[in-house]
């Protein structure tokens, strides 16, 4: 099984999740960057930073999202890699980087947006959002 997984304190880098999924049979990479961005509509006024705070067992269950996508498109052949950073990030900073290669671009493309979906949705993670006011808010909690 083709995997690289993980929560991360420490800058995350493409090229690294690019290699991890590398491949003489793979004829397609699909990639997804989530970055930090300068604004948001829950925001009041411009984001200069994000804090992320991950449950304990977010490594173990984001390596379970991922299986479960390598699993399911087990018939493509994919390899997944794919990182959330957790800690203080400026704008710009990669949050999440998710890589799938396949032999083939359809299967590439579907596994990479239903894993990034999967992590939003399942990966105990959550935002401290700060704004230039210095004022923050929580995003994520329940």
């Amino acid at each position: 099984m083709a995997l690289l997984a993980q929560v991360s304190a420490e800058p995350l880098s493409l090229d690294a999740h690019l290699q991890a999924v590398a491949s003489p049979d793979a004829g397609a990479v699909a990639s997804f960057i989530g970055q930090v961005r300068d604004h948001d509509p829950e925001a009041n006024g411009e984001v200069i930073t994000l804090e992320y705070s991950a449950h304990p067992d977010a490594g173990r269950i984001l390596t379970d999202i991922a299986t479960r996508f390598v699993e399911k498109f087990a018939d493509a052949g994919v390899r997944i890699s794919v990182s959330h950073r957790v800690g203080l990030l400026a704008v710009g900073d990669l949050a999440l980087v998710a890589c799938v290669s396949s032999a083939h671009r359809a299967a590439a493309f579907e596994a990479c947006r239903d894993l990034v979906e999967a992590v939003k949705v399942e990966l105990p993670v959550w935002k401290r959002q700060s704004t230039e006011d210095g004022t923050h808010s929580w995003v994520g909690l329940t």
